[in-house]
């Protein structure tokens, strides 16, 4: 039978009931909702937002932190004179009993000031909207974030802002994120952005702190969840090393105390790539690395190509300088194509031509060496020794042959060149007659640092060599490092770091590119290097301009301050999406800043350089022009001796 049909029946209406309260309207602003999210949340919540669970009866009960509790132990603030004295056989008093105690004074005080440390830290700034695979949208209350702004902790004061770290709890870890924009919610009046996701730590139960951070995401927050600002000490955790070797160039921004560090392995595992516009502090920066690897691992093998001569002065003490006066590169140790590079002058089909005619006679000039004779079978790219004088008889038969099958133009062409470079006192340091003697083993001991004998480094300044050649003799050391590679794997050599600076020099785009052989080499040891025990590092202010893929190949990618929207796009098509919210942070870096991201650094970071000894410092800053234009004196005797070294091209 249906009660509604029965007249005593009475609909029961909460409202209508004695002692009910009017309904209050539901605001559905975003202060309200992260108010009425931390509402429901269990009054015994800690800072973290972790709830204990309650124990089951009989269950055996652990001794709980002072954190969880509220009731002080009295007897603890009884003084030690008036506790009364164990009688026999009573159990003797606890350690911590017998403990000096703080004053109530000191414990009120400590209280106070961990509880305004925390107070901004424990309260949420924001709500997740949206989810996606690598981000997510969040939305952030504009009275929290002005709260935040006002907190002593700079990590606090930063949440939230463009390039600063949130983090959502998702279990028992944290999600850590990346804000990459902001913009305004003008119908709710709160601030929407995008964030990254970086990585996920474990939550300490009775703290909340964060620890054993690892990068990628296992499992995701929902819409609704709460948004916190991430504090120095969980920095400190993110950043802290795992036990991989390390070492610290710097400053996290925005905090004080937190020091940056590259994980030495991974970094030059994967190649790295520093990159900067003019003037930003670049070549300092690159100094402060190399030295720290060098502290690091002071039996290391580092070959370093300098174009402008800036680095010989802040290695003098730590490696060796090796330029036109000591380097000492046999001629004979080219290939086939670098040797092309240098002798031939001619284009299209006669270069063709001329090519032949070299191969031919550069192979017999081999054969014509005593080694050669033990060796069996040579090729022409055999780095086999052998005279200028048999090279250039060799050419001048092969052109009075009567059954050649051109004119003895190639031939001319080839032997003017070569007796052009013969007598050139700048091409002495390649093409000397006194290089003739198998000197390979010494002069790869000597470039790559084997032994070191506590100077890893080898500058290689090449900023004496003619500029027509530059470009070969950058592209014989190049090769060198990635053919000795090869030829060793046997042997287990050390892995080599080869460092090139004005790297859009020589590992061009198309559009740029010139046909050397320096770029092809490059572009393979950054492909392969990896592979062979090579790690690469590119430096340019150009990064645009490098040939395309390379870049890419670059596990590492240290940014500083590029003032070009072409470099800025080109940068950003390389770096990985987690770092996105650094990346619109790159025109606005100051001097000796940059954004780290990739393999050698556990999230991508922004790092403020530490200062380098005057010592230690490149020789690349700038003049000062109104303090040098108010000084006189000396100008005849500087202009007479720079001209007798532009004479003498020494």
């Amino acid at each position: 039978m249906n009660d509604m049909g029965n007249t005593n029946f009475r609909t029961f209406d909460p409202s209508k009931e004695d002692g009910a309260e009017p309904p209050q309207a539901r605001s559905n602003s975003l202060r309200d909702r992260i108010r009425r999210s931390a509402e429901q949340a269990s009054p015994s919540i800690s800072p973290s937002g972790y709830v204990p669970q309650p124990q089951a009866i009989g269950e055996t009960s652990q001794p709980a932190s002072d954190s969880q509790w509220t009731e002080v132990d009295r007897s603890a603030a009884e003084p030690l004179a008036d506790r009364p004295t164990p009688a026999l056989g009573d159990a003797p008093p606890r350690p911590s009993d017998l403990a000096a105690k703080p004053s109530p004074v000191e414990t009120a005080n400590q209280q106070d000031e961990a509880a305004a440390a925390s107070e901004n830290a424990t309260q949420p700034v924001g709500v997740v909207l949206e989810i996606a695979g690598s981000g997510s949208m969040i939305a952030i209350d504009l009275q929290r974030l002005n709260e935040c702004g006002e907190d002593p902790d700079p990590s606090i004061a930063m949440a939230g802002q463009v390039g600063s770290q949130i983090k959502i709890r998702v279990g028992d870890n944290w999600l850590l994120a990346s804000v990459r924009n902001q913009r305004q919610d003008r119908k709710a009046g709160s601030i929407l952005a995008d964030i990254d996701f970086l990585g996920e730590g474990i939550e300490e139960k009775l703290t909340g702190k964060l620890h054993g951070f690892r990068r990628g995401v296992t499992r995701y927050p929902v819409p609704g969840a709460l948004v916190y600002p991430c504090t120095t000490q969980d920095l400190k955790q993110v950043y802290a090393s795992d036990g991989r070797s390390a070492v610290t160039i710097g400053k996290v921004y925005p905090t004080k105390d937190i020091r940056a560090g590259l994980y030495v392995d991974a970094m030059l595992g994967k190649h790295f790539a520093l990159l900067g516009s003019t003037g930003t502090g670049k070549s300092t920066s690159a100094a402060l690395i190399l030295h720290r690897i060098c502290e690091a691992a002071p039996e290391g093998h580092i070959v370093m190509i300098d174009p402008h001569g800036e680095y010989s002065s802040a290695f003098r003490n730590t490696g060796v300088i090796l330029d036109v006066s000591n380097l000492q590169m046999p001629y004979w140790i080219m290939n086939f194509e670098e040797h092309c590079e240098v002798l031939l002058t001619s284009n299209g089909n006669e270069r063709q031509v001329d090519a032949d005619i070299l191969a031919k006679c550069l192979l017999k000039a081999r054969q014509k060496s005593r080694l050669a004779e033990s060796m069996g079978k040579i090729t022409v790219d055999s780095p086999i020794p052998y005279l200028l004088s048999d090279l250039s008889n060799e050419i001048q038969d092969a052109m009075g042959k009567l059954d050649k099958s051109t004119t003895s133009a190639p031939y001319m062409r080839i032997k003017n060149k070569l007796d052009e470079i013969k007598g050139d006192p700048r091409y002495q340091f390649m093409f000397s007659g006194m290089l003739v003697a198998d000197t390979m083993a010494n002069f790869i001991a000597k470039i790559f640092r084997m032994p070191s004998n506590g100077k890893p480094i080898a500058i290689i300044d090449v900023s004496g060599v003619p500029s027509d050649i530059t470009s070969t003799v950058v592209a014989v050391l190049s090769r060198l490092v990635f053919d000795f590679a090869i030829w060793g794997r046997e042997e287990r050599t050390s892995p080599i770091l080869l460092v090139c600076e004005e790297a859009h020099r020589y590992v061009p785009n198309e559009k740029n590119a010139d046909g050397n052989s320096v770029g092809t080499i490059l572009s393979r040891i950054a492909k392969e290097g990896r592979k062979y025990g090579i790690s690469l590092g590119l430096i340019t202010q150009r990064p645009s301009d490098l040939a395309e893929g390379v870049l890419s190949q670059c596990g590492t990618i240290i940014s500083m301050r590029l003032n070009n929207d072409r470099d800025q796009e080109f940068v950003r098509a390389a770096m990985p999406e987690g770092a996105r919210g650094f990346l619109d942070a790159i025109p606005a870096l100051r001097n000796r800043e940059c954004i780290i991201c990739g393999e050698g650094v556990a999230i991508p970071i922004r790092v403020s350089f530490d200062n380098l000894e005057e010592s230690k410092r490149p020789a690349s800053e700038d003049p000062s022009f109104v303090e040098l234009w108010n000084k006189t004196g000396g100008e005849e005797d500087i202009v007479q001796r720079t001209v007798q070294r532009w004479r003498s091209q020494g």
